[in-house]
Order: structure tokens, then sequence, then C-alpha cells
């Protein structure tokens, strides 16, 4: 049974990245589908799709890499965890590497970018930062 499945979601995309894989399989969940859509949107992943795996569902995640075979995703940092839970309010949410980077916020209105969530006056628990 795995305790934290974001911070196993992050690892994988770290250790395929340090391997120089183009495609990395994660588990497939509602979380890890979400915080692939989001990575998409911010441009730090090529593309991501659910596809079954020796018959479970798997999230297979399409890495970025620029012209020269660096990864676009220079660092992930799980923020929040189960024995250190780290809610902000709407107006202290985080700024990661001087907005260069992005937070990822669980709120009431469901996960989004620190900088969404500012927009909405939301706070919420952070979750994750990739810059």
């Amino acid at each position: 049974m795995m305790s934290d499945p974001i911070s196993d979601f992050l690892a994988r995309i770290r250790n395929a990245q340090a391997m120089k894989h183009h495609e990395v399989k994660t588990l497939s969940s509602k979380m890890s589908q979400t915080l692939a859509r989001i990575f998409k949107e911010q441009g730090f992943l090529n593309d991501f799709s659910v596809r079954m795996d020796s018959g479970n569902p798997g999230l297979f995640l399409n890495l970025k890499y620029d012209k020269q075979g660096v990864p676009v995703i220079e660092g992930l940092r799980r923020v929040s965890r189960p024995g250190l839970r780290v809610y902000c309010r709407s107006d202290a949410l985080p700024k990661v590497r001087g907005g260069m980077g992005m937070a990822v916020v669980s709120t009431s209105h469901g996960v989004m970018t620190a900088a969404e969530a500012e927009k909405r006056h939301v706070g919420g628990e952070v979750l994750c930062y990739v810059w």
C-alpha cells in the first residue's frame, strides 16, 4: 500500500528524467491525471494518456526536453505531505523561483496553480512546487 501517491508521481518523473526517458508510467488516479493536466497546460509535459497495461490502467507521461536534451522540469518538490500538511490563504500563496516556476494548490474549487488560485481568491493545501 502506498501512503503518498503524489510523492510517487513526482519521484517517477524525477527518476525518468535522470535516465533521459521520454515516457514514464505512473499510477492512474484522479489526482495524478489532474496533476498531469496542469503540468501539460503549464508547458512542463508534452502530453499524457491513460492506457491499459497488464490489465490495469496506467497514466503514461510524455516528458518534455529542449533541443539540447535538457529536461524542461529542473526540479520538483513535495510541500504538503501526510505527516505535515501545509495550507496557505489566498493572499499568502507561494511564488516559486520568482514566478518562473509554479506551485500546485488543492482548493475547495479543485486542484490548480497558485496563480489561478490567487486570481480566484481561494487558498488551500500546497501540494508541490515545479520549476
